[in-house]
């Protein structure tokens, strides 16, 4: 075998191949990263916003949209009283009659953004136990409070979001009462006001959905019996888990599509790179017959080859891995229902690296293999 130090040597005997290697993995190896964190990010924040411990009563028919269920006000109090096993902390019951409703939001000069309200009332905090007031206070008749990242999903600055700010909602004037925070859940990019000022914008008189919180999950059957057996009330229950994963299948398009546009670019990369390579070997055929006439073989050669693609593929890897961590890690990516944070984490990582050996390995093996090819004589004649 030839010593690596050879391939090192190489490396630098054409700077600008080099360069242009080097950029063309680390900007594949960088879109890998970007999809795969975009694709755990997107099923992470999905998959963490569904709790096992908590039912959905919606209107029969409307299982697959919260938004356009309609349920009587009544039915809160009924499964109130009806369904073991809810939870209860200082004689409340974890109940919360909701509304969840998607309009615009007006912020003065025109400007107009498209949100996520949800109308609550404060058992709604006994159903949600993840959320966690940040700053002000619950809101009250005429006031809002927004989640930590609704600000990034309305394409705002934070200060628009504050506390005490003024927004405008159907025409009317509205005040930010807080901020809540709810980690790793789409909670967070929601603006949440009472249950009573929604249904009047929204010009509703039943509610969207009955949440409720179990003890033990295993109770499900029993709200679910529940729901079966009111058929006045015309309900149907649902795991929480259940409601996100279906939602998680609803967005599976969308992170394909990133893994195809990742795919395109990487591929056309790939074979800008292997065409360079291609060019590079081709001016090696003499030497490479001159290292078989003295004694080493071509798969010593072909190996050699592969070392120099693979070193600058890897130094490209090391590149894109410190532009994630500068420029992705805990940056986060709004979409329709919601904002997710990405994370560089070890998977992320682990992706990187072996695109990096990927692209060394594949792109080497074409030129280096036609760079061999010819015979020994032919090649010390060229």
């Amino acid at each position: 075998m030839l010593p690596l130090s050879y391939a090192v040597r190489n490396l630098f005997r054409s700077k600008a191949r080099l360069l242009q290697t080097i950029g063309g993995s680390a900007l594949v190896v960088l879109l890998v990263m970007a999809a795969v964190a975009i694709n755990d990010g997107m099923k992470r924040v999905l998959s963490a916003s569904g709790s096992p411990h908590n039912v959905i009563l919606v209107g029969a028919g409307s299982e697959e949209s919260i938004q356009r269920s309609e349920v009587a006000d009544r039915a809160g109090g009924i499964a109130e009283a009806a369904v073991p096993g809810i939870s209860e902390t200082l004689g409340v019951r974890a109940v919360s009659s909701e509304i969840h409703y998607m309009s615009y939001l007006d912020l003065g000069d025109g400007e107009r953004r498209q949100a996520v309200f949800r109308g609550v009332t404060p058992q709604a905090l006994h159903v949600h136990p993840e959320v966690r007031l940040a700053a002000g206070s619950f809101p009250a008749a005429g006031q809002l409070m927004a989640g930590r990242l609704a600000w990034r999903t309305l394409g705002l600055a934070e200060a628009d979001l504050m506390p005490g700010r003024q927004v405008v909602l159907d025409g009317q004037p509205m005040t930010i009462s807080g901020t809540f925070a709810a980690p790793g859940t789409v909670l967070e990019s929601e603006l949440w006001t009472t249950l009573g000022d929604l249904r009047v914008l929204a010009k509703r008189e039943t509610i969207s959905c009955v949440v409720l919180r179990l003890d033990d999950p295993a109770d499900f059957a029993e709200a679910d019996l529940f729901a079966k057996q009111r058929l006045d009330l015309e309900l149907s229950a649902l795991r929480e888990s259940d409601y996100y994963a279906r939602l998680s299948s609803f967005f599976k398009p969308l992170r394909v599509m990133t893994w195809i546009t990742a795919g395109l670019i990487a591929a056309g990369a790939l074979f800008g790179g292997i065409n360079t390579l291609y060019a590079a070997f081709a001016s090696r055929v003499r030497e490479m017959a001159t290292l078989q006439a003295i004694g080493f073989g071509r798969g010593a050669l072909l190996a050699s080859l592969v070392q120099e693609s693979t070193l600058a593929c890897l130094g490209g890897t090391l590149l894109a891995s410190i532009a994630a961590l500068l420029l992705l890690d805990g940056r986060t990516v709004p979409f329709s229902i919601g904002a997710f944070t990405l994370e560089i984490s070890p998977g992320v990582a682990l992706s990187g690296i072996l695109t990096g050996l990927f692209l060394g390995l594949l792109g080497a093996l074409p030129p280096a293999i036609r760079c061999l090819k010819p015979a020994l004589p032919v090649a010390l004649r060229n």
